[in-house]
């Protein structure tokens, strides 16, 4: 009788590890028969096709490289999996065809039909030719990210962050890049916090408009200072823009004038407004992204909230974040749902994932408008003029971010053409300086490298 209550146990056990468990662990990246169905794993491919990583006698081969390794990741034997081989890691992994283990080993030598059927495909938002622009122009520096996104749509056409890594040799290099202090690792398009500075200003003018705090006409006076309590509101380099309409306030990019709009929009409208824009909640995105940071509600005090003008004081958000606040101007007021996955294709069927979305609808189609106007005099004639280009009218706003581990963060956001947007772009270069001197050019290149590929 022991016996056979020993033998019940086992077989209660058996089942409910088969029936109950199997499938979990069936997918489970750490499970050592992956190892065995790598070499049929599926395929991620870029919108045109282009291979971006594959399986073959060599391993899991990915061509692009470091240039799109955080978004793709990595899938090993030793390391799990990250990025798109680990959101979409039951969609590629391979199924085997025999569930007896020796018959799999055994099926090794008669090819992959008598071993598993290979995984499906996941066919991405990518352009190639727009990643490889944007991680060429972001490589020239120690680290940095950026996003360019359709903002029709939400996809994202391209998205990196420097340093990088080959996903090709994870299984030799992951100790010492886990190791590395300028933490290559690290998906700083989509996880890295940084103070906005002045690129901030879009949310606040158009904040600002839409409570009808300021208007177009409005005018402002910067006398290169302006004291809050214990805070002393300054502009770079102790410049001072003088009087100016919000025009020139927004294209001078003047601290002094910023922190007095937010100081009339008061701790309550600024908060209302932020949570309208999405601030501080998280991102609804095909991968994993940091949320941003913002202070309290209570802790609004008039020298935070004037800082918070201009994008400082205890402000920290994404690359992603901000690439979605151009977006929403450049879309007209609605803020798109980024994606980056299309759809993933199996052998029998194809499955659509990625579709046109929207987030939220912060603001009205009029103060959007307003917002690009005040853009489009930032490349046209205020601190953003390094990101113009010929017959193509770009509208965006520069930022140098402080911070207190180093030299400013150079920030750009923007979209074009300004009058019927195709491409919208937020880049950050870390420790680089002006926005303007940066970050700027990046973006140009970036956004004539989507223009001229859409029309190609």
């Amino acid at each position: 009788m022991l016996f056979v209550v020993a033998y019940g146990i086992l077989f209660v056990r058996q089942l409910y590890v088969q029936l109950i468990e199997g499938p979990k662990l069936a997918h489970d990246e750490h499970n050592p028969r992956a190892a065995l169905l790598l070499p049929y794993r599926g395929r991620i491919v870029a919108r045109d096709g282009t291979l971006l990583a594959y399986s073959s006698a060599h391993g899991r081969l990915y061509p692009l490289g470091p240039a799109l390794a955080h978004a793709v990741g990595y899938a090993s034997s030793r390391y799990g999996t990250s990025g798109l081989e680990s959101a979409f890691n039951s969609e590629l992994s391979a199924r085997p065809v025999a569930n007896d283990p020796i018959a799999q080993v055994a099926g090794l030598f008669s090819g992959p039909k008598s071993v598993a059927a290979r995984g499906a495909t996941v066919v991405t938002t990518i352009d190639p030719a727009v990643q490889r622009e944007l991680y060429a122009a972001l490589a020239a520096y120690p680290r940095g990210a950026g996003i360019a996104l359709d903002p029709r749509t939400g996809e994202v056409l391209a998205l990196a962050s420097v340093p990088s890594f080959d996903p090709g040799t994870i299984d030799t290099s992951f100790a010492s890049l886990a190791q590395d202090p300028q933490s290559p690792l690290l998906d700083r398009a989509l996880d890295g916090l940084y103070p906005p500075g002045s690129t901030f200003k879009i949310f606040t003018a158009a904040a600002a408009l839409d409570a009808g705090v300021v208007t177009m006409n409005s005018t402002f006076e910067d006398s290169g200072a302006y004291r809050v309590g214990a805070f002393l509101v300054h502009d770079n380099e102790g410049e001072a823009t003088g009087e100016q309409g919000l025009v020139g306030a927004f294209a001078l990019s003047s601290n002094v004038d910023f922190a007095q709009i937010a100081r009339q929009l008061g701790p309550d409208k600024w908060y209302d407004e932020a949570t309208r824009w999405g601030f501080g909640q998280p991102v609804d995105f095909t991968l994993e992204t940091s949320r941003d940071r913002l202070p309290a509600r209570d802790a609004l005090a008039p020298g935070i909230l004037a800082q918070l003008g201009f994008g400082q004081a205890d402000l920290l958000v994404t690359p992603m974040r901000m690439a979605l606040v151009g977006s929403t101007i450049a879309s007209g007021g609605s803020e798109p749902r980024p994606f980056l996955v299309r759809a993933v294709r199996y052998a029998d069927r194809d499955e659509t994932l990625g579709s046109a979305g929207t987030l939220a609808t912060p603001i009205s189609a009029d103060v959007a408008a307003e917002v690009r106007d005040l853009m489009i005099a930032v490349v046209r004639e205020g601190t953003g003029t390094a990101a113009a280009l010929p017959d193509v009218q770009v509208a965006g706003k520069t930022g140098t971010a402080t911070n207190p581990a180093g030299r400013s963060h150079a920030w750009f956001v923007a979209f074009a053409p300004a009058d019927a947007p195709r491409v919208a772009v937020a880049i950050v270069v870390e420790n680089a300086g002006y926005g303007g001197v940066v970050a700027a050019p990046i973006a140009r290149r970036v956004i004539a490298a989507a223009l001229a590929h859409e029309r190609s």
